[in-house]
């Protein structure tokens, strides 16, 4: 693993030769300079991470050699060190870009803690640099439909991202591919320079979202033992993608809130009021407005995230793009596992249209994964798709419905799914796997009904 590589500049031997073996025993690699001619020619040379530079230097100023180096390379990270009394001119090398100051005589302790902080800052602003350039080349991900109703979602997303401060609400079912467009409007938007940041509400338990979102001071509670920035701060300039956020508990939804009026916000044990310049995009896959009624989540929240409100239709109402995203899979999955598939049979092509897709785009995507990596003809067939595709089929179907008679006084549609949840589980004995298979449903879409019916909690 490569050592850390730091630069001491110092006039004075000892003074050098004490850091030298200090930092060493701390595991860096160690440099050394006695001038600021000597500093500048070692960062040509060997690009350390950090220096700690010495104001007052023969020839060449500290001053002057943190300006050249800063104009050689931005990002490096440099502590300068004075004697009491030059606390003016470590000011000013602050406003420069240092990062931070050291008195004479140093408290070695005091100086590890302040080389740890500043490498850990570096790292941060490193990644971040690299995250931005693979978002330069990563670039708006490819969103397949043909259909009337994806072409007239595309062109709405193309006004949202013109419009880059607007929050935007997604709704609709699991899989349907909310994330994706999410994306898609920040890679077409003005921000597409800055990060994209996203969290699953529902994933990060409430007692760590505050944190996660908001970030933290060292000491603030319990495992705080570095200050910590949140996902609002590293996304500035950018947009944060808040998903499943109708899971989100109360006390957060209240906080979320107060940061929308006007995007400020202190980390957790901290009183410095931080503003930022973010773009909130959130996600649910859950009936907001039953969730307000119920007193789920606040009505106010709901009218400040859902400014621009899109919604995307499960795959079941959009059969036209069934194949069109079929057959991109294939593309994907086929270079991915160097296999020679050029096309789907005509009977996988009804099957596929037939099938209900509990699961949605991410269902399919499966599924054709699964078809690529076990078949080996030319040819996706129906023989590559898995039984509860094969087994479905308008017959069948149509069988099933004629038995059913609708009484005359009408029936409540969402009891008899309740109770078809109901009998599936009980004649499965309570396994959801067999039980959602025995509806057609993958196990995610099978959940998300037990929860809806209050049969898990």
């Amino acid at each position: 693993m490569k050592k850390t590589k730091i630069l001491v500049v110092d006039d004075e031997h000892l003074i050098r030769w004490s850091l030298e073996q200090n930092l060493k025993k701390q595991g860096y690699e160690v440099l050394t300079a006695g001038s600021g001619e000597d500093a500048l020619r070692i960062v040509r040379e060997e690009q350390p991470d950090l220096l700690l530079l010495d104001i007052q230097l023969p020839g060449i100023s500290g001053l002057e050699v943190l300006e050249k180096v800063k104009e050689f390379d931005e990002e490096t990270t440099v502590i300068m060190v004075t004697a009491h009394g030059g606390l003016e001119t470590a000011v000013t090398a602050m406003r420069m870009g240092a990062y931070d100051y050291l008195n004479k005589p140093f408290n070695l302790d005091e100086m590890a803690i302040v080389i740890r902080k500043a490498l850990e800052t570096s790292d941060l602003r490193r990644e971040i640099a690299s995250l931005r350039s693979e978002q330069k080349k990563v670039g708006p991900p490819n969103i397949i439909g043909a259909s009337n109703t994806m072409k007239n979602i595309l062109a709405m997303m193309d006004k949202v991202a013109r419009s880059d401060a607007a929050t935007v609400l997604i709704q609709g079912e699991s899989g349907t591919g909310k994330e994706l467009v999410a994306k898609w409007i920040h890679y077409k938007s003005s921000r597409a320079e800055k990060p994209f940041m996203a969290i699953n509400c529902a994933a990060v338990p409430a007692t760590l979202l505050e944190s996660e979102l908001f970030g933290h001071e060292k000491g603030a509670f319990t495992d705080a033992k570095a200050t910590k920035k949140g996902l609002f701060e590293l996304a500035d300039g950018g947009t944060v993608f808040l998903d499943e956020i109708g899971d989100m508990e109360m006390g957060m939804q209240a906080k979320l809130l107060r940061f929308l009026e006007d995007r400020t916000f202190r980390r957790i044990g901290g009183a410095k009021v931080t503003s930022v310049d973010v773009r909130i995009i959130s996600a649910t896959n859950k009936d907001l407005l039953k969730a307000i009624e119920s007193r789920d989540f606040r009505n106010d929240l709901y009218y400040r995230l859902q400014v621009i409100p899109i919604y995307l239709p499960p795959l079941r109402e959009r059969k036209e793009d069934i194949i069109s995203l079929a057959k991109h899979f294939i593309e994907t999955y086929k270079r991915e596992f160097g296999k020679q598939v050029e096309g789907i049979s005509q009977e996988a092509e009804k099957l596929l249209v037939n099938y209900n897709w509990p699961g949605n785009i991410r269902e399919l995507k499966n599924v054709i994964e699964r078809a690529i990596i076990l078949g080996n003809e030319e040819v996706l067939a129906a023989s590559h798709l898995p039984a509860e595709i094969t087994s479905c089929s308008p017959a069948a179907a149509l069988s099933t419905l004629v038995t059913f008679k609708l009484p005359p006084e009408g029936i409540d549609i969402e009891e008899v799914e309740k109770e078809l949840i109901r009998q599936a589980l009980e004649n499965n004995d309570w396994n959801q796997s067999k039980a959602a298979k025995k509806l057609n449903l993958g196990v995610d879409a099978f959940r998300y009904r037990m929860k809806k019916f209050g049969f898990l909690k």
